[in-house]
């Protein structure tokens, strides 16, 4: 599973020129799953994107996860972040998971992560989207499982 992680003021996900999801503060996760991703690696990310440390507390610092920065989560499938570019110049896609299963492991981590306690707004799974995202700091970060 590969993530990418944004700390964002402000994220977007339209398709077909619709807004369907939406959040200020918080984290946009661009989920990425992979071949022989299960539901171990959909804790272990929850876990992570959970408790990751990058809001800041009152002096500044990056101390705060989500829960104690009263910020949301915007959780867009992105199987383009499984490609691989060593070979030739068209991105081999041969590390993304089959779509019924990254689907089903992807709603996994959605739940997960609602079930932490967490807002959770969602991206549509095998939709053409738009997805605007507005960095806060800009702080971007890589989890890769």
């Amino acid at each position: 599973m590969r993530i990418v992680l944004q700390k964002v003021s402000r994220a977007e996900v339209r398709v077909d020129g619709e807004s369907i999801a939406a959040i200020d503060l918080g984290l946009a996760a661009l989920v990425a799953i992979e071949k022989g991703d299960d539901e171990g690696t959909v804790a272990m990310a929850a876990d992570k994107l959970s408790n990751v440390r990058c809001f800041p507390d009152s002096t500044g610092r990056m101390n705060l996860d989500a829960a104690a920065a009263g910020a949301g989560f915007l959780v867009v499938s992105q199987f383009t972040l499984a490609a691989r570019l060593d070979r030739g110049r068209r991105p081999s896609f041969e590390r993304a998971a089959q779509p019924e299963a990254a689907d089903a492991l992807l709603e996994l981590l959605v739940a997960d992560l609602r079930s932490r306690g967490h807002r959770v707004e969602e991206g549509r799974f095998g939709a053409h989207m738009e997805v605007e995202i507005v960095n806060d700091g800009p702080v971007t970060l890589i989890l890769e499982l």
